[in-house]
């Protein structure tokens, strides 16, 4: 079965899944690229309606905090569904659009640091603790994976439709 963007988890997941999860957060060429835009580069909109690249990565860095925080969760075995959330309210409240795209970097960095030092401190059975994202089951360790995955979806879109 092939997923799209809007399965979610399943098809974030599928992006990376033959990647061990320490290696997929380790990487740093998501920093490197993003570095690599410049600012004139950084507002531009394929279409009217769709995100500036400078709200994408705010928007894959919200995503990022967001996932991570359910992920301690999950850890700690409390008992809670690794609900959804409004992308588009989020990006429409933020300031993603004033800030440099070298502020807009060093966030997601620091965010992507915090990450590694969070999986860092988990055991192996810690990953293996399941849980559900929407109607699926599924390890912490996968719903780590799919967050790098999520990136890797909008890096696509970067990388085809922006530059």
């Amino acid at each position: 079965m092939k997923y799209t963007p809007e399965d979610g988890f399943p098809y974030y997941f599928d992006l990376v899944k033959h990647v061990d999860c320490k290696s997929l957060f380790a990487s740093s060429s998501t920093a490197a690229l993003l570095s690599s835009i410049s600012e004139p580069n950084a507002i531009y909109r394929y279409a009217p309606d769709k995100w500036s690249i400078k709200q994408i990565v705010g928007h894959i860095t919200d995503h990022e905090r967001i996932k991570m925080f359910r992920a301690f969760l999950l850890s700690r075995t409390a008992p809670v569904a690794l609900w959804g959330y409004d992308q588009d309210l989020l990006v429409t409240h933020s300031r993603f659009e004033d800030l440099t795209m070298k502020q807009l970097v060093d966030d997601y960095v620091n965010v992507r640091k915090a990450s590694i030092s969070f999986i860092d401190t988990l055991s192996e059975n810690q990953l293996k603790i399941k849980g559900m994202a929407g109607q699926y089951e599924i390890s912490l360790e996968d719903f780590l994976k799919s967050i790098v995955g999520h990136e890797e979806h909008h890096l696509k879109i970067i990388k085809e439709r922006y530059m």
